[in-house]
């Protein structure tokens, strides 16, 4: 990977291009003018621009909020603020890295090019989505930003209503959570024989499982579904699992995770493995283009993925202060994760997922649901290095916190 490039850019010169409206383009867009107040800034995004933060998408049912309120600030508003040129509804087709400069795709057909001195890429991701037979498979949906939910809450309508949920992970479970308190009935298909498998050790996933029974999910583990067709009973759709059974729904929602959008950095030439491949200080293989947010694939984490907040946030922060000439190596820090599920408050700090050891209990009273309980994962050299904890027991947040080793 080539070394870092940051040069002092004249405000006459070529600006920073940022390709995304997310929480990492326009975070990185802030944190970097809190450093450098005359670099031009274009944005460039294929969406509104709007800034809303994405983890209230899996809440907004239960408050009765539509997409549009969940927005928290316009993007004329951000634009202005921050003093950056905005260029919305607009697709990046290509990058020359060579030239330093962007093809750009406008909503009315015009196409041109845009300079930069350098670029960040903050493409997010796609959810994922499986091939299904049946002829309305084509009407499964997923939840991964405002236009989504507003289609999504168009086509469901008020409750009472039945909505078969793909994927018991943790956006799963979130919508799970979300749509059992907005009044709808909720079924959840997973091939796993647990909620959240990949994260919890199998007593915390015990909890959450008897948590969301408790308020009404019917769970279907160790099957997947296999068609999805129109039919003229008491639901719209009929959903067919592996297993045989049929299982009626009014909307079907994919949720089984979601895949770094590479495929602009991929044509350009730029490494890609999980995410756009970047080094410690966010820069790709490519001189002057950096990449942060869910597209990105973090030397820093392992070279791993991080869909999370506190992630983009923390890469922002030292993004910033390398494209103002201060290279700065990212170094995250133990980032909790609170997951949105009020049946059962949980929160994890996950090792890696190629740490050795095994998650070990803490002694606690397991009289009731709300007293959760605490998890530690541990080395075989006797050290923490994750943690779990539910209901009650996340008020221990930042002890455990304390006594894990990154």
């Amino acid at each position: 990977m080539s070394a870092v490039s940051t040069p002092q850019v004249a405000h006459d010169a070529a600006p920073l291009v940022i390709v995304g409206a997310g929480l990492a383009g326009w975070t990185t867009a802030r944190e970097f003018r809190k450093l450098d107040t005359n670099t031009p800034i274009v944005l460039v995004t294929a969406d509104s621009g709007d800034f809303y933060a994405k983890p209230t998408l899996s809440n907004a049912c239960a408050q009765k909020r539509s997409a549009d309120q969940l927005v928290t600030t316009p993007a004329a508003k951000m634009a202005e603020t921050l003093n950056v040129t905005l260029r919305t509804r607009c697709e990046v087709s290509a990058i020359d890295t060579s030239a330093k400069n962007l093809t750009i795709s406008a909503a009315d057909g015009s196409t041109n090019t845009q300079a930069y001195s350098q670029l960040v890429l903050a493409t997010g991701a796609h959810p994922i989505r499986l091939p299904l037979q049946g002829d309305a498979s084509a009407d499964v949906q997923s939840i991964n930003q405002l236009t989504d939910l507003a289609r999504f809450q168009h086509t469901l309508g008020p409750a009472p209503k039945t909505v078969l949920i793909m994927g018991a992970g943790l956006i799963g479970c979130e919508f799970a959570n979300d749509l059992l308190l907005g009044g709808y009935h909720v079924h959840v298909v997973d091939p796993s024989e647990r909620p959240l498998s990949a994260l919890l050790p199998a007593d915390a996933s015990e909890q959450l499982r008897e948590a969301l029974q408790g308020l009404g999910v019917v769970w279907h583990f160790g099957t997947t579904v296999q068609t999805v067709n129109h039919h003229t009973g008491a639901t719209p759709l009929a959903v067919t699992l592996s297993g045989g059974d049929v299982v009626g729904a009014d909307l079907v929602l994919s949720a089984i995770g979601l895949r770094a959008d590479t495929a602009l950095a991929s044509t350009a030439g730029i490494a890609c493995a999980r995410g756009v491949v970047v080094d410690e200080h966010l820069q790709s293989s490519a001189p002057c283009v950096f990449a942060l947010g869910d597209c990105a694939q973090y030397a820093s984490a392992g070279a791993r993925t991080l869909p999370y907040v506190m992630p983009i946030m923390n890469a922002a922060r030292a993004l910033a202060a390398t494209l103002t000439g201060s290279p700065t190596a990212l170094v995250f820090p133990l980032m909790p994760v609170s997951i949105k599920t009020p049946a059962l408050p949980t929160v994890v700090a996950a090792p890696h997922p190629a740490q050795a050891g095994s998650w070990v209990a803490d002694a606690l009273d397991k009289s009731s649901l709300a007293a959760g309980g605490a998890w530690r994962f541990i080395d075989p050299a006797g050290q923490q290095r994750g943690f779990v904890l539910t209901g009650g027991q996340t008020s221990r947040r930042m002890e455990l916190t304390k006594a894990t080793v990154p």
